[in-house]
């Protein structure tokens, strides 16, 4: 036991406390790359969620300009038909 300015170091136990260094900082090594892969996955969700988005904009826009041209096309054939006039309007 060595004694340094009145206090107690325990020499021994400097082996054992190097060895749980080196494996926290192993740990957090893994664990910092296990983060980067989990965010780079995160990353390519992002990215196919958002062009997943932009297709359903799309979808959503072709179908209402769709429904509009159905309902031009309905208005001219109105337009275009003759009315009886034996039938009332009614």
């Amino acid at each position: 036991m060595i004694y340094n300015n009145g206090r107690r170091v325990l020499v021994a136990q400097w082996p054992r406390a190097g060895a749980e260094l080196s494996a926290c900082a192993a740990e957090r090594d893994s664990l910092r790359e296990e983060l980067d892969r989990i965010r780079a996955d995160r990353d390519e969700l992002r990215e196919r969620l958002l062009d997943l988005l932009a297709a359903v904009r799309a979808r959503r826009n072709a179908e209402a300009e769709l429904a509009a041209l159905y309902r031009e096309r309905d208005i001219a054939r109105a337009r275009a038909a003759e009315r009886d006039p034996a039938q009332p309007l009614h």
